[in-house]
């Protein structure tokens, strides 16, 4: 006669923010589903649903509370982790009916009160889950987190009052990781954390053996070993921190791709002092030509916040001007936001919404003429592109290269590419190219 196995509980996900919470909501879900737990696509289907919560700006706060809103109202049964979970007298004021509520990266926590919300009928077979873990992005790229937390202060963020300051990983965990994905179809790791040159610092990069060599808790030794796992390796979050440079030489070798992401937030120097920040944008941009001799294709992109309090029209026109001499690769921008518990609410001088729009205006309209020249500049040229989806009915294919990080730069558009494969790394010859995107056929 054959056994009859209870059915799991469902978990359902809402992962809302940044890269950093998409990696903790997928290590909750791989320890759920080691646990013995399914996943549910819908409300409907789920026994609880966990609400991943971002707290970063006013905006994305709003945004959390309405995801637990829908939720309450889909499902009924919620539990809250995340960054809003610092304020959980707030979530419960405004949602009572609640399960749980906890912190960023509080996983014991959120497993324990899914445990508690849908406890699991004991049976061994039950307890499945792929070596690599539960991912919520493609097969072909995952991100990577090396670090919690972050030691700056800087006077618009309250990372560090959410997450706490820097707490590395060990560069062996981190590695064994990185080979588990790889062997489970990664092809490009994208290292995240809160501040990726600070690795290591906080355990003195203390060595650790990994297949029969030491390896330091520091940004280059780990960039360098991944380089050896995957086909690419991309770094974000990186501070213009001095070692950066030994980096550098690393992407002209090819073990890690040509691409830094810089939030250097602004270049006025009155501006980045009332961010609490480095003012060394004189010196940032002789670094930059220097990495550019080294690594021609290198791909900088950056981070700009406008608006800042204080920030006075010369500000502006500095930076402006900034950006045109260093001629960034990729660039976004934020119009000013307090943030509840930011030090920045309390200066003086806040700069009118009209003006923050118009100068926001004029910074992606030169940051947008910028990016059109450079890429047209590629026309031409044969890349290396790794392919993100492919539509057999038209032969047509999107990728990206190697200056493109997923969801957040440009992409490759292709024809006559209906055969390639979602995770294929192509030859590409660039026939095209407007203010954010590469076309071409596979070469």
């Amino acid at each position: 006669m054959a056994t009859q196995l209870p059915l799991p509980p469902k978990v359902g996900m809402v992962s809302l923010g940044c890269p950093k919470n998409l990696v903790d909501s997928e290590r909750i879900l791989t320890k759920l589903r080691s646990d013995g737990y399914q996943m549910s696509p819908d409300y409907a289907g789920a026994d609880v649903v966990l609400v991943n919560t971002c707290g970063f700006l006013d905006s994305a706060k709003e945004e959390s509370l309405e995801a637990i809103g829908e939720a309450i109202a889909e499902n009924g049964r919620v539990i809250v982790t995340g960054c809003m979970g610092k304020e959980a007298e707030t979530i419960r004021a405004r949602f009572p009916d609640v399960l749980a509520v906890t912190g960023a990266h509080q996983y014991e926590d959120v497993v324990g009160a899914v445990h508690d919300a849908a406890p699991m009928p004991p049976n061994a077979f039950l307890n499945l889950v792929p070596e690599s873990g539960l991912k919520l992005t493609p097969r072909h790229y995952s991100y990577l987190k090396i670090s919690e937390g972050c030691n700056h202060r800087c006077a618009f963020c309250i990372i560090p009052s959410l997450r706490g300051d820097l707490v590395s990983r060990r560069p062996d965990a981190i590695l064994r990781e990185a080979e588990k994905l790889v062997e489970a179809g990664t092809k490009e790791l994208l290292v995240i954390s809160q501040d990726t040159s600070a690795y290591g610092v906080d355990i003195k990069h203390h060595p650790r053996t990994w297949h029969g060599h030491e390896v330091r808790a520091h940004m280059t030794d780990l960039a360098r070993e991944l380089g050896g796992i995957a086909p690419w390796v991309r770094l974000h979050y990186v501070y213009p921190y001095p070692h950066v440079d030994h980096v550098i030489p690393l992407m002209a070798e090819g073990l890690v791709l040509p691409y830094l992401d810089i939030p250097f937030q602004h270049a006025s120097r009155s501006v980045l002092k009332a961010m609490r920040r480095p003012a060394n944008e004189a010196k940032v941009l002789e670094r930059i030509k220097g990495w550019r001799e080294i690594c021609p294709d290198i791909a900088v992109r950056s981070t700009f916040v406008v608006g800042f309090p204080g920030e006075t029209e010369d500000d502006f026109r500095y930076l402006m001007d900034w950006l045109e001499e260093a001629q960034l690769d990729r660039v976004g921008a934020f119009r000013f936001e307090p943030v509840e518990g930011a030090a920045a609410n309390a200066l003086p001088d806040p700069v009118p919404e009209e003006i923050k729009e118009e100068r926001y205006a004029r910074l992606m309209e030169l940051t947008a003429r910028i990016s059109a020249e450079k890429l047209a500049v590629k026309v031409g040229r044969t890349l290396d592109v790794i392919i993100d989806a492919v539509d057999a009915e038209s032969g047509g294919a999107t990728g990206r290269s190697e200056a493109d990080a997923p969801e957040i730069d440009g992409e490759v558009h292709l024809r006559d590419a209906g055969h390639l494969a979602v995770g294929d790394i192509v030859r590409v010859a660039i026939e095209d190219a407007d203010a954010h995107d590469l076309f071409g056929v596979p070469a």
